[in-house]
């Protein structure tokens, strides 16, 4: 169980955007609880490596259950919890560099399995534990300690991927708006399969977005990120993906895809008709 411990002090930097997610996550958990009066000891989050990665040892209150795997790692393990007792609601916490790049190879099986967790990524465009390298998400020609000449690839379009991949429910969110984020985690807590939440967590040290984002009426600067409109179908993947045409980050439900089974219902639907066994018969199986 992930406590409080003064021997691991692990620090975000002053204005880093993983505290707004951290409220948020925390939130949406004892919204969960308040409202199903289901322990919060029935959550399990599930983190890589990364700043992102010290959301288990920071939640304060009661307490969820927290793993902090290995690196790009996580939706294995978020798998494996799952299916060991489907019962509990499972949070993955991600980021850019670790869900993005050596995670990214998990990201289409479980879509396609529609396995029933719930992703939070924080987006801040850099590997910023290990002093601000370039992720899949930094922008292309941006100069960073890995790439001083400029990143030479192009730039990964997260939102676009898990649409293209069939992730189940996918929402974009701003670390700042806490109410709004904690509201959409608990949407995505609730929804009957794979659900993602992209987080822009901007880091103030090594890449700070925040007036990018915001807009600076002062300078003349525009917004990159703006509301979905009300109007929007959020199950229909063509409108999801005429939104993401219009440029920029757009915030909140993009798609939402409440038909198809997930993974658990997969699951028992096959034990129904497959030819199963009992222990003792698998043991006596292998009996010389």
């Amino acid at each position: 169980m992930s406590v409080n411990n003064p021997e691991y002090d692990f620090k975000w930097c002053p204005g880093c955007g993983d505290f707004g997610v951290r409220r948020a996550l925390e939130s949406a958990i004892q919204k969960r609880h308040a409202a199903t009066g289901i322990a919060v000891a029935n959550n399990v989050v599930v983190a890589g490596i990364g700043c992102s990665g010290n959301m288990v040892h920071l939640l304060e209150g009661d307490q969820p259950f927290g793993i902090h795997g290995v690196h790009g790692r996580t939706l294995p393990i978020a798998m494996g919890v799952k299916m060991a007792n489907p019962e509990l609601n499972v949070v993955v916490v991600a980021g850019d560099g670790d869900f993005l790049s050596i995670g990214f190879e998990h990201i289409g099986p479980q879509a396609g399995r529609n396995l029933n967790v719930c992703a939070v990524v924080m987006d801040n465009g850099v590997y910023g534990l290990t002093k601000g390298q370039s992720s899949p998400t930094s922008e292309t020609g941006m100069i960073t300690s890995s790439t001083p000449y400029g990143k030479i690839e192009e730039k990964t379009n997260p939102l676009s991927l898990y649409l293209t991949l069939g992730v189940s429910y996918v929402a974009s969110a701003m670390s700042s708006k806490v109410k709004s984020l904690a509201n959409t985690i608990v949407e995505a807590m609730e929804h009957p399969g794979f659900s993602i939440v992209h987080v822009q967590s901007p880091c103030t040290t090594y890449n700070d977005t925040y007036e990018l984002l915001k807009g600076s009426v002062k300078k003349g600067i525009e917004p990159l990120a703006w509301p979905i409109p009300e109007g929007h179908d959020s199950a229909d993947i063509k409108a999801a993906t005429e939104l993401l045409n219009r440029g920029g980050i757009p915030l909140g439900v993009l798609y939402k895809d409440t038909t198809r089974p997930d993974f658990q219902s997969r699951i028992d639907a096959v034990t129904k008709i497959s030819d199963s066994k009992s222990t003792e018969e698998l043991l006596a199986s292998f009996a010389i």
